[in-house]
């Protein structure tokens, strides 16, 4: 029996959409973050002149914007895919579970 519905949910073609859209668009984010992550170390690496150029008379440089800005970016991404698992994914997901049950 577990079988048959595994078998079911396989051959779904709301489960077929359902995981390459969502592989997709999670590599596309991993990817986002990964060029953001590594261009921030890449910079701390080999242009630390640039990061330590100071913004106005303060003691703010470049880096710490840069670095916060890295931050942010991740609670962002974070977001949009949440966003999107709330609302695509988990309508499909139901509706996969819906038929299932079927």
């Amino acid at each position: 029996m577990q079988d048959d519905l595994t078998t079911r949910i396989l051959r779904d073609p709301n489960y077929q959409e359902l995981k390459s859209t969502r592989s997709r668009f999670g590599w596309w984010l991993a990817g986002a973050m990964m060029v953001v992550y590594y261009g921030f170390i890449l910079l701390v690496a080999f242009d630390k002149t640039f990061l330590l150029t100071r913004l106005g008379a303060g003691v703010t440089t470049i880096g710490m914007p840069l670095g916060l800005g890295v931050i942010v970016f991740t609670v962002v991404i974070t977001g949009i895919y949440v966003h999107r698992a709330n609302g695509r994914y988990d309508a499909l997901t139901a509706l996969i579970a819906k038929k299932a049950r079927t």
